[in-house]
C-alpha cells in the first residue's frame, strides 16, 4: 500500500467562516433580488431564502458530524464513498468537479459583465460573435481569463495566503452590505409601504415562498467548500459545525437584506430604470448617487473574488482527493515542492475553464445549472453518511446523536426534494433543455472515462481505499 499524501495544516477558524460565507454570496445576490420580489413579493422572497438557509443548516450539521470524524479533503466524494461505496463516490465526484469548476468560470465572466455595465464603451470593443443572443467581445475574454489565472496563482501560494484574502474580501463584502442597507432604508420615505405587496397577488402564499425556496441549493452553494479544506484545519474540528452555521446565517441575512434594498428603497412597480440592464444598480444610483454605486460595485467585486478564490480551492482539493482515492490519475495528487498545494490540479481547473469564456455567459449558465445536480447529490450522500454514522441512542459524549440523526434524515428528504425540483419539468427550478443536454453529455464522458479505469479501480482493496480516501486505518 502506497504512502498517503497529506496537505499542510494552516487554516484558521475565521478563514473557514469566510470560505463558506464568501463562496455562497456571489453575483446573484446583487442582481436577482428584484426578480425574486417580482416573482414572490418582498416578504415571500425573504421567507423563501430564510427557509432555504435553515434547510442548508441541517445539511451543515451533517457536514460537521463527518468532518469531526473524518477531517479529510473530498467532501461529498469522500462521504459518498463512506455511505454508498466507490462507484457512487466516483459519480458524485465527477459531477461535483464540474459544478465547482464551472462556478469559477461563471464568477470570472461576472467580473467582465460588471465592467460591461460600468463602462460599456470600453467593454464593447472588438466584437467577435454572438452565442445564444450573447455578444462576445475581446476585452471580456481577456479580463475573465486574467482573473482565472490570477486566482490560480493565489491558490498555489497556499491556504494561508488564500485564506487571508478570503477573510479580507468577506469582511469588506459584509460591511458594504450593511452600509447599503442602512442608507437605503433611511433614504426611503415609506420603506415598509414600498415593500407591498408582501406576496405575489397572482398566486398563493405557499407558491410564492416555494418559488424562491426552490433555488436555495444554488443560492447557498459554497458553504460545502468547507469540507474540502477540512484536512488543512489548524484547529479542533469540533468548531466546524458552528462556523458553517454562522456563515449560512450571515449569507441568509445578506440575501434578505438585498431583497429589502430591492423593495423598500422605492416602489419598484413605479420605478423607472435608467438602463433596464441592472435594476438594483439603478435603484442604488437613484438613491445614493455615484458614491452608492461605488460601494455596491466594491461589494459585488468582493463577492466575485470570494467565489473565484473559494471554488478554485474546493475544486482543486476535490481533484486531489479523487486522485488520492485512485479515481483520477495520480497527476492531480502532486503537491507543490514549496507551498504543499495541489498545484497541478489548480492549473488544470484554471486551464480547462479558460476555453469556456469563449462560449458566452448564457452557455456558462447552462453548465452551472446542470452541475447543480452534482452538488445536490453531494448533499444527499453527506446526509446519508451522517445518518449511518449516528445512533438513535445517547451514549457518552453523544448526547445529541438522536437529534442529529433526525436532522440527517430531514437532510436526506430535502436533498431528494431539491433533486426532483431540478429534474421535474413543471418545477419552478427545472433544468432547461440546454442544461439537460449538457447533463447527458457530461454523464456520457464520465461513463467512457469510468470504463477505462474500472478494472484497476475495482481491484483496489477496500481497506486500502478507506485509507486513501478517509485516512481510516
Amino acid at each position: 500500500m502506497a504512502q498517503r499524501s497529506e496537505l499542510a495544516r494552516s487554516i484558521k477558524p475565521s478563514w473557514v467562516w469566510s470560505i463558506a460565507f464568501g463562496s455562497s454570496i456571489g453575483w446573484g445576490a446583487f442582481i436577482l433580488p428584484t426578480d425574486w420580489v417580482n416573482q414572490s413579493g418582498s416578504i415571500g422572497a425573504m421567507i423563501g431564502l430564510g427557509l432555504g438557509a435553515t434547510i442548508m443548516m441541517m445539511i451543515a450539521i451533517c457536514y460537521g458530524v463527518l468532518i469531526r470524524r473524518y477531517p479529510v479533503s473530498g467532501g461529498g466524494y469522500a462521504y459518498a464513498y463512506l455511505s454508498s461505496g466507490r462507484n457512487w463516490a466516483f459519480i458524485t465526484g465527477w459531477f461535483m468537479v464540474l459544478g465547482y469548476a464551472s462556478i469559477v468560470a461563471l464568477n470570472a465572466s461576472a467580473f467582465s459583465l460588471l465592467l460591461k455595465y460600468l463602462n460599456p464603451l470600453f467593454m464593447k470593443q472588438g466584437y467577435l460573435y454572438t452565442i445564444a443572443g450573447w455578444e462576445v467581445y475581446i476585452p471580456e475574454l481577456i479580463i475573465s481569463s486574467i482573473m482565472i489565472v490570477l486566482f490560480a496563482l493565489f491558490n498555489i501560494k497556499g491556504s494561508k495566503f488564500s485564506g487571508k484574502l478570503q477573510l479580507f474580501f468577506s469582511v469588506i463584502l459584509a460591511v458594504g452590505v450593511v452600509i447599503i442597507a442602512i442608507y437605503t432604508f433611511n433614504f426611503a420615505d415609506f420603506p415598509l409601504m414600498n415593500m407591498q405587496p408582501a406576496f405575489n397577488e397572482n398566486q398563493s402564499i405557499t407558491v410564492s415562498i416555494l418559488v424562491v425556496l426552490a433555488i436555495a441549493p444554488w443560492a447557498y452553494v459554497g458553504f460545502d467548500n468547507v469540507p474540502q479544506a477540512a484536512e488543512e484545519f489548524k484547529f479542533s474540528t469540533q468548531k466546524t459545525t458552528m462556523l458553517i452555521i454562522l456563515s449560512l446565517l450571515s449569507s441568509g441575512l445578506v440575501y434578505i437584506v438585498m431583497i429589502g434594498v430591492a423593495s423598500w428603497t422605492f416602489d419598484i412597480s413605479n420605478f423607472n430604470s435608467n438602463s433596464g440592464l441592472w435594476l438594483i444598480g439603478d435603484i442604488i444610483y437613484s438613491s445614493a448617487g455615484i458614491m452608492g454605486l461605488l460601494v455596491l460595485t466594491i461589494v459585488i467585486i468582493m463577492g466575485i473574488f470570494t467565489g473565484l478564490n473559494g471554488f478554485l480551492n474546493s475544486s482543486s482539493r476535490l481533484l486531489y482527493s479523487m486522485a488520492r482515492g485512485r479515481a483520477l490519475p495520480k497527476f492531480f495528487e502532486d503537491l507543490h515542492p514549496k507551498y504543499q498545494t495541489p498545484y497541478k490540479a489548480i492549473w488544470f481547473i484554471a486551464i480547462t475553464m479558460l476555453p469556456l469564456m469563449l462560449f458566452g455567459r448564457p452557455a456558462l449558465s447552462w453548465i452551472v445549472d446542470m452541475a447543480s445536480i452534482g452538488v445536490t447529490v453531494g448533499y444527499l450522500f453527506t446526509c446519508i453518511a451522517a445518518y449511518k454514522l449516528l445512533s438513535w441512542k445517547r451514549s457518552g459524549n453523544q448526547v445529541f446523536a438522536p437529534i442529529k440523526k433526525l436532522i440527517a434524515l430531514s437532510g436526506i428528504t430535502f436533498s431528494i426534494i431539491f433533486i426532483l425540483l431540478l429534474l421535474i419539468p413543471i418545477s419552478p427550478a427545472a433544468l432547461k433543455m440546454p442544461s439537460i443536454i449538457a447533463l447527458i453529455a457530461w454523464f456520457l464522458i464520465g461513463f467512457i472515462f469510468y470504463l477505462f479505469i474500472r478494472k484497476d479501480y475495482s481491484r483496489i482493496d477496500e481497506k486500502d481505499l478507506r485509507y486513501y480516501i478517509l485516512n481510516d486505518d
